[in-house]
């Protein structure tokens, strides 16, 4: 079985619209000792053919249009955050205690990008914060935090960051996290879990409708409305896409924890932005539940619960609804409620030990996890869109990018090299005016006939569009 044919069957579709996905095979595209080329192409594609399939669908149409994937428009969007510039201005990727760092016996990575967990992270190792922004966090800050990570362990780092509710992970190989409990907890399960709902007599949410053959074509999703419960890359990923297709995406985040700009801007094209305090007014959210067709999550299992955002509470107040749910480490296992990012999934399942050398842990070209699970993530949404379009009920599925980062361990293939170089990214970045100033952007590559090349509309500032549908 190919790597398209398994994310396909994984998908539960058609074997059958496998050969209308063409491939243009380019060398020198994201390059590593794992074949993340391969699994960037693949999560891509069958994105594609998710979004042709609903499209031919919905508009009636005999034969699904023909899906193109380009490696070289697919390993530009996997490091969209790198080719992003504002008003000429590059982003910054990590703060400076987001990183490797030397313990008494190996490595550990944290993740710090946000004020909490900064402060979180140096509240757990004694280290007094320094009263700045994580973004100005001076030199003396790194230079304590390395000096008490060298003292001890990296599982009692690992063990004591994330009791404060921070996030460090030690540095294990393949065979180390082969034999922890989560490991086995994520490889009983499948690449992509789908749940049907059993909501037969009830009122449901809207099935997507017929679109004129021209509108479907390009866009497949139009219409659909999607609520988007998510933060820094795989699902904001996601739901760009499904706005990329004609969706229309309300981010909805709280008021007091803003998006960081940089990722708003590369991952906020074609989507509205709304803050809301689900606590305080869960009206409005309620309001805005009854007319979602979609609801996208990206939160740790269990952190939305208090607000009755379960996807099965979400599923009972809306039939028909649509859940994606997206997290770390899976909803399953010792880990299922810790907080986790690309980079520390990289280093707790090998990964980094694979892409590095005996003096330093690596990390793949790309937050390949990320990007890769956010392309499945809309292609799991296209699919049940497309499925509630030939019969009634909702749907839920789950993602993890554990799940995708043992796939590409254990299960991707490395293709044979390509006959086209890859020449740089500049066929597929564009530029654009927007609300926070002159963008420089990768295009999506998400491609098919007639397909959209770009965005309707590009990001705006991070929570100012109202809480409601358009």
């Amino acid at each position: 079985m190919t790597d398209m044919e398994f994310a396909w069957a994984a998908l539960g579709g058609d074997p059958a619209l496998l050969p209308r996905v063409s491939t243009v095979v380019r060398d020198g595209v994201l390059d590593a000792r794992l074949p993340v080329r391969e699994l960037a192409r693949t999560c891509v594609g069958v994105c594609a053919l998710a979004a042709a399939e609903l499209g031919a669908r919905r508009a009636g149409l005999a034969e699904v249009p023909r899906v193109r994937v380009d490696d070289g428009a697919v390993g530009t969007a996997f490091v969209s955050e790198r080719h992003l510039l504002v008003d000429g201005r590059a982003p910054v990727a990590f703060a400076p205690l987001s990183r490797f760092w030397r313990t008494a016996d190996g490595w550990v990575r944290t993740h710090a990008n946000y004020p909490h967990h900064r402060e979180r992270l140096l509240s757990a190792l004694g280290v007094p914060a320094a009263g700045v922004p994580a973004s100005d966090a001076p030199t003396a800050d790194v230079s304590a935090v390395a000096s008490v990570l060298a003292e001890r362990s990296s599982l009692e780092v690992e063990e004591t960051v994330y009791a404060a509710g921070g996030l460090a992970v030690a540095l294990r190989t393949a065979g180390e996290w082969a034999a922890h409990e989560q490991a086995a907890a994520v490889r009983g399960r499948p690449l992509v879990e789908w749940e049907r709902v059993d909501d037969a007599g009830a009122p449901h949410a809207r099935v997507p409708g017929p679109l004129a053959s021209a509108e479907a074509s390009s866009l497949p999703a139009a219409g659909v409305r999607v609520l988007d419960l998510t933060r820094v890359i795989a699902g904001p990923v996601a739901t760009r896409t499904l706005a990329l297709l004609g969706a229309d995406v309300l981010r909805v985040d709280p008021p007091g924890m803003p998006e960081i700009l940089d990722q708003h801007a590369d991952t906020g094209f074609g989507k509205r932005s709304a803050a809301l305090d689900l606590a305080a007014d869960p009206g409005a959210f309620e309001a805005l539940l009854a007319e979602a067709d979609v609801v996208v999550t990206g939160y740790r299992p269990g952190a939305l619960d208090r607000f009755g955002l379960s996807p099965e509470a979400l599923a009972e107040r809306r039939p028909g609804l649509v859940v994606a749910r997206l997290s770390a480490w899976g909803a399953y296992g010792p880990w299922a409620e810790r907080r986790g990012f690309d980079s520390l999934v990289q280093v707790a399942t090998g990964i980094a030990a694979a892409e590095g050398s005996v003096e330093r842990p690596g990390a793949l070209p790309a937050q390949a996890l990320d990007h890769g699970t956010g392309y499945l993530l809309a292609a799991a949404v296209l699919r049940a869109l497309t499925e509630r379009v030939d019969g009634g009920g909702g749907r839920v599925v789950r993602l993890a990018l554990a799940r995708t980062a043992a796939w590409l361990t254990d299960g991707v293939e490395r293709g044979p090299g390509g006959s086209d170089a890859y020449a740089g990214p500049e066929p597929w970045l564009a530029e654009r005016d927007s609300p926070l100033g002159r963008l420089r952007y990768a295009l999506s590559p998400v491609s098919f006939e007639d397909g959209p090349g770009d965005w309707a509309r590009p990001p705006g500032l991070w929570g100012t569009d109202d809480a409601r549908w358009d």
